[in-house]
């Protein structure tokens, strides 16, 4: 039936039958109506600003406890508060609701952080004591080295600049406000009663969550501000007021457009008892039963006022009170006004009509009421509760809810299906950041499967990894169970041809993902496994779903394996989804480059670490003297830095490696500390007697000596033969024979070398140069082109040459070329000697100390410059830029008489001291050097303690050194037993 013939039908028919009966009743009726009506609209306007309030709280309790359950890495890094991740995460959020005042997050360790909305606001500004154009301020408070607690400011301009900062001392414990207390006890969310906000002291709520493994709590403010101003969006009459009170009865918001009710000289979180508001009084007295609006006409000063109440709980502990009032006569006028008009104008008939009108126009009311209150609802994205079966007889109002309910069912899906969307892209997100930070392999192993296994809302997961031998090995499962040690070949050894009757290996050739909705209908691949394996463990697979993982086009690393997809609401096994195949292959895509990435960044870890050992054992095998001292020296340093680490007091309290990369670049720096080595000559370094250069030259010093002494046996001989008298000759040549004899012994063991040379023997030195002998050939024949060089300028002698015994000649002199002078960018402050090398037998003799001459010990002492240089050469990582440091200060002292840059303590590093320390320790305790005896371990420790007395090394690494036992266990390790000696430790400390 058509809406206008209804009509028409039933009031053609009230006219006629009724006319007089609701003639008699209208005026009652139509005041009654219009307190019906008032109240009816009041109690839908209570529960509109409830439904709006419940809506903004509860989003944002939402939004809160969603942020709680991200990973705990956006909120902490090492340990410490992670205020970099989140602080974009929070001003975005808070960009987007516009009322709320604040997103802050708290830590158990009472770190917190911050973001504060000001919205131009100058009373907030001014509260935060911020600059005039401040848009967001961003307050940190974290714990120092030293146990104080420090609150940092920064304040941000709307296009996100920094305006200003400040730091300074706070008292602020977040552990101790109510709202992190409250999140504990409660969740997932908990919201606070009204209180003053620490920051700006404005009054106002927190709702807040406690994060993932309750290391601290997330929260955002919403002031009372901000929701007095959330309740003059909604729409009111113009004489009517509404206001929103707490369980105490403390009024948190009001809005009215009238003066009349002078709310505006209220001060928030003032008792309703305080108000001195007869207004007000109705609704403090008012007990409300159950969640539903009510309404009444309440007599007030005289006139009839419309009241309506509306309780919320918005959380366990957490109840607020909408009421709203407004007098009758904005209701009752136009009805009165409108009963005079038809009892003058239109009498009987206008009298009989209004009520027919009204109770028709009800009964379509009602239906679009409740049409028009469940699309409010839909508006939010609330999809709760059914549309019924609408009261009313009429073909376009039944045709218009029916096409309600299907449009309402097609959003309620469409919405759960973008949800679940949005949530599995998140997730996505979420892996890639996670899985490109990932430094360990079995964490990063670990990440990917379980992450498939929640993206894909699965029971269980297996990972396959390919092998060298071109198999897939099984790597990784979800559940406990213990690993099958066989590997699925990819091909047939016997034949070469495909293997493809096993699911996982015809993914992996192909690069193609499969999914299987029942494991025992499947007749394509041998599931014989999964059979057997179900049989032995009690598990039933039925659906399954097979990934591979490729970093690039037509290259499988792995394949993921997914077993028995769960329905979300039942918690059924279901066939996997087909839109969730290609977010398991967007994942398996980012864990394939993630890995690839990993296993290419561990090769060149290994690759470079293998290269610095070669090139520290090339050193070492390059001498068979010093072999082992680049691969000792690095154990010792890092045993003595372990200890150091260990140290929580004193002057090494803030000193540690506080990760692997720290460790490994010291490690190195260690590893290289002698490579300038390679560049200095064997014969310098091996150098054990003053003659030696590429052979010992006493050899052709005890030539010269066998020279004389044939000289004087036929100089005897001679003498006899022309009549000399035969005894004489015999007893002369015998005492010039034993001098001889006796002046090589003197030289050869001046040769040897030793801890001091006294003047006398020098000058002995000196006067058995002085003899001379005849040679008879050219001593340029078979000289190199480089050796002739050194006689240019001087002319050949005369044959027979007479030549001293022992000489200083120009030709044993090497120049210094001019390009091998130091670069001065290096910062070197040592003594360059004028030759490269002089090779003089009485100046190379007459060396007081040692072997080495001046500029021979220059020579080895180079070492240290070419290790800066070429270290200084390569393009270290960021993570190993340290490693010139630690590698070449090894010979510097606290008092800046080391090299080669003359540093002193204020210079140097721990680990630079540390390096000093086993340097000095392993050469003192070394067996295999050619010019020294191996010394005891109590020797070498009370040299190195002179060495500590004179400031060379680090007095406190020292005393470490002893009282740690480090110096005793590697001595255990590396010495020989006859060296290891009782040390008394305590005569050294202090």
């Amino acid at each position: 039936m058509r809406f206008h013939n209804f009509v028409a039908v039933i009031l053609l028919g009230i006219v006629l039958m009724f006319a007089a009966l609701i003639l008699v009743g209208v005026i009652g009726h139509f005041n009654s109506m219009a307190e019906d009506n008032a109240e009816k609209r009041f109690a839908l306007i209570a529960q509109t600003g409830a439904e709006r309030l419940r809506n903004l709280i509860g989003g944002m309790s939402r939004q809160v406890a969603a942020q709680a359950k991200i990973g705990i890495d956006r909120f902490t890094e090492g340990g410490r508060l992670n205020d970099r991740d989140m602080a974009v995460t929070f001003m975005s959020e808070l960009e987007s609701e516009e009322n709320l005042y604040s997103a802050y997050f708290g830590l158990d360790n009472d770190d917190f952080f911050q973001v504060i909305h000001t919205r131009g606001n100058p009373r907030v500004i001014a509260s935060l004591a911020a600059p005039e154009k401040t848009r967001f301020a961003l307050r940190t408070i974290v714990r120092t080295n030293r146990g104080l607690r420090r609150e940092s400011w920064q304040f941000w301009s709307s296009d996100w600049q920094i305006l200003g900062s400040r730091t300074g001392p706070t008292e602020y414990f977040p552990t101790q406000r109510p709202w992190y207390d409250g999140a504990k006890q409660h969740t997932p969310v908990s919201i606070t009663d009204p209180y003053i906000f620490a920051s700006s002291l404005e009054p106002g709520i927190t709702i807040s969550s406690p994060l993932r493994g309750g290391i601290g709590v997330v929260a955002v403010d919403l002031s009372l501000g901000g929701l007095r101003e959330f309740l003059a969006k909604i729409p009111l009459t113009p004489e009517s007021a509404m206001v929103v009170v707490d369980r105490s009865n403390r009024i948190l918001a009001f809005h009215s457009a009238s003066a009349a009710y002078n709310l505006d000289k209220v001060a928030m979180l003032t008792p309703i008892s305080h108000a001195a508001s007869p207004h007000l009084s109705v609704l403090q007295d008012w007990k409300s039963e159950g969640d539903a609006a009510q309404a009444r006409i309440v007599e007030v000063a005289g006139e009839k006022f419309v009241f309506a109440n509306y309780r919320y709980s918005a959380a366990p502990g957490s109840e607020f009170r909408v009421g709203v009032f407004a007098p009758m006569h904005e209701f009752s006028g136009p009805i009165i006004e409108a009963r005079n008009q038809v009892l003058y104008v239109a009498a009987a008939f206008l009298l009989v009509v209004i009520p027919i009108a009204v109770v028709a126009s009800r009964r379509v009311g009602r239906s679009f009421s409740v049409l028009a209150g469940d699309a409010e609802r839909i508006a939010n994205l609330d999809f709760s509760g059914e549309v019924g079966d609408l009261p009313t007889i009429l073909t376009e109002v039944i045709a218009l809810g029916n096409a309600h309910k299907v449009m309402k069912s097609t959003l309620r899906e469409r919405t759960r299906a973008l949800t679940v969307a949005e949530q599995k892209l998140a997730s996505l997100v979420e892996s890639g950041i996670l899985l490109s930070r990932e430094r360990n392999l079995q964490a990063l192993l670990k990440h990917i499967l379980f992450s498939g296994r929640q993206l894909c809302n699965c029971d269980a997961g297996t990972m396959y990894l390919k092998t060298d031998r071109g198999a897939l090995k099984f790597t990784l499962r979800t559940k406990d169970d213990t690993l099958p040690s066989i590997e699925i070949p990819l091909t047939d050894p016997a034949t070469g041809a495909p293997n493809e009757k096993y699911l996982s290996t015809y993914v992996a050739l192909h690069n193609q993902t499969v999914a299987i909705d029942d494991v025992y209908a499947e007749t394509r691949f041998d599931m014989s496994g999964s059979h057997r394996f179900d049989a032995e463990t009690g598990y039933r697979t039925l659906s399954m779903l097979t990934v591979p993982m490729s970093p690039r086009e037509g290259e499988v690393i792995g394949v993921l394996q997914f077993m028995n997809a769960l329905n979300p609401e039942t918690g059924e096994v279901i066939p996997f989804p087909k839109e969730l195949v290609g977010f398991v292959e967007a994942l398996a895509s980012q864990s394939a480059i993630a890995l690839e990435n990993f296993n290419l960044l561990q090769a060149q870890r290994e690759l470079m670490d293998s290269l610095i050992k070669l090139l520290a054992g090339a050193i070492d095998e390059k001498s068979p003297y010093t072999g082992g001292h680049c691969e000792r020296v690095p154990e010792l340093a890092m045993m003595l830095a372990e200890e150091v680490s260990n140290v929580k007091e004193g002057s090494f309290a803030d000193f540690g490696f506080h990760s692997d990369e720290e460790w490994r670049e010291f490690r190195i720096g260690a590893w290289l500390h002698d490579c300038g080595k390679i560049t200095t000559p064997e014969y310098v370094v091996d150098k054990a007697t003053k003659l030696e250069t590429i052979y010992n030259r006493i050899h052709e010093v005890r030539m010269r000596f066998e020279v004389l002494m044939r000289d004087a046996e036929i100089a005897s001989l001679k003498a006899v033969q022309n009549g000399a008298d035969p005894a004489a000759a015999a007893q002369e040549l015998k005492e010039r024979c034993e001098k001889l004899i006796d002046d090589f012994a003197f030289v050869a063991g001046c040769n040897i070398g030793g801890e001091f040379m006294v003047p006398e023997q020098i000058e002995r030195i000196k006067r058995i140069a002085g003899r001379t002998w005849l040679r008879h050939f050219d001593d340029r024949l078979g000289l190199s082109q480089e050796e002739l060089r050194r006689y240019e300028g001087m002319p050949a002698a005369e044959l027979p040459a007479v030549e001293n015994l022992l000489a200083d000649k120009p030709s044993h002199i090497i120049p210094r070329s001019p390009d091998k002078t130091l670069d001065p960018k290096y910062g070197f402050n040592v003594k360059v000697p004028e030759h490269l090398y002089n090779f003089g037998e009485v100046l190379n003799l007459c060396v007081e100390r040692g072997t080495l001459f001046d500029e021979e010990r220059f020579k080895i002492n180079q070492h240290i410059i070419q290790t800066i240089i070429m270290l200084d050469a390569l393009p270290f990582p960021k993570e190993l830029r340290r490693v010139p440091e630690y590698a070449g200060t090894h010979h510097e002292t606290l008092t800046g008489t080391g090299y080669p840059r003359g540093l002193t303590k204020d210079d140097l590093s721990v680990p630079s001291r540390i390096m000093a320390i086993a340097d000095i320790f392993e050469a003192l305790t070394a067996s295999d050097r050619p010019y020294k005896k191996a010394k005891t371990l109590s020797e070498s420790v009370n040299i190195l303690y002179f060495f500590k007395k004179d400031r060379h090394i680090d007095p406190e690494l020292f005393d470490l050194f002893l009282t740690s036992g480090v110096y005793l266990r590697y001595a255990e390790r590396y010495l020989n037993p006859e060296q290891i000696d009782h040390i008394d430790v305590s005569k050294y400390l202090g």
